[in-house]
């Protein structure tokens, strides 16, 4: 597998992804917006759609539909905080009509279903530096802003009267989720992207009993998830983000049965 350049691309790349996925889940799943992956994941297309029709590459229209998407809900959600889950349904929907328009008049088909469930074989040198670069301000961001990630997965009241500056944390946290999910769709699948940014950190949150220990499972959990389905879908030609999604699943039932044993040993204890 590693003999092939290709190959090493991806496994660097998934690699990456596999750490930032997992970082930007664990704050989602907390202020329970974590479907908010999932109509990025499905504005992408649209990006995608528009890179191929004017010969661009697709993968930064990705990324800057993404962009506008993530500002956009939460341009919406602000202007109507009573309904938040309608500025989610808006941009999903918005997402999806242009994606099915634009894919009537994008040439290269197979080039835009590998952005529905993955590819192993499209990573280009480029993607490697863009992955690379977005990496680092995830993993910087994560640690500089920890303290008021945390305080804002909980409460944003609670966030501003601990001094943080919730605008700014915010916006910088929308941009890298939005950049992130553009990046993972290429490899996952923007069908499936949602499910390896909910799977890992649900899992974690099965067995760790603080946010710290659910921040360092999750991510564990996201590279072994990524790692293991990748390699199968090399070796047994099947879709990257199915084989990944499947592994998630089956790891959030084998942990799930591990927490009841531990649990029904410590009542006997």
């Amino acid at each position: 597998m590693l003999e092939f350049d290709f190959m090493r691309r991806t496994l660097i790349v998934s690699l990456m992804i596999s750490i930032m996925i997992p970082l930007i889940g664990i704050v989602m799943v907390n202020r329970k917006t974590s479907m908010v992956g999932d109509a990025l994941s499905h504005v992408s297309l649209a990006g995608v759609g528009i890179g191929l029709i004017f010969g661009f590459d697709p993968l930064i229209g990705a990324i800057v539909v993404c962009i506008i998407g993530a500002f956009s809900i939460e341009r919406i959600r602000k202007s109507f905080p009573q309904y938040g889950d309608m500025a989610t349904a808006i941009i999903l929907s918005t997402g999806l009509g242009l994606a099915a328009i634009l894919s009537d008049f994008a040439p290269g088909g197979n080039t835009f279903e590998s952005y529905l469930f993955g590819s192993i074989s499209s990573v280009s040198p480029t993607d490697v530096i863009i992955v690379g670069v977005t990496f680092a301000f995830v993993l910087l961001t994560s640690i500089i802003f920890y303290g008021g990630l945390l305080d804002i997965s909980v409460d944003t009241n609670l966030a501003r009267l601990a001094g943080v500056n919730v605008s700014v944390v915010n916006g910088i946290f929308t941009a890298l989720s939005a950049i992130t999910i553009a990046l993972a769709s290429k490899i996952v699948g923007a069908l499936l992207v949602t499910s390896l940014i909910v799977l890992p950190v649900a899992t974690s949150l099965i067995i760790s009993r603080s946010y710290k220990e659910t921040y360092i499972i999750s991510v564990i959990l996201g590279i072994i998830y990524m790692m293991l389905g990748i390699t199968i879908s090399f070796y047994y030609d099947i879709k990257p983000g199915g084989a990944i999604v499947i592994n998630a699943l089956v790891g959030m039932l084998i942990l799930s049965i591990y927490a009841k044993i531990r649990y029904k040993k410590n009542l006997e204890a």
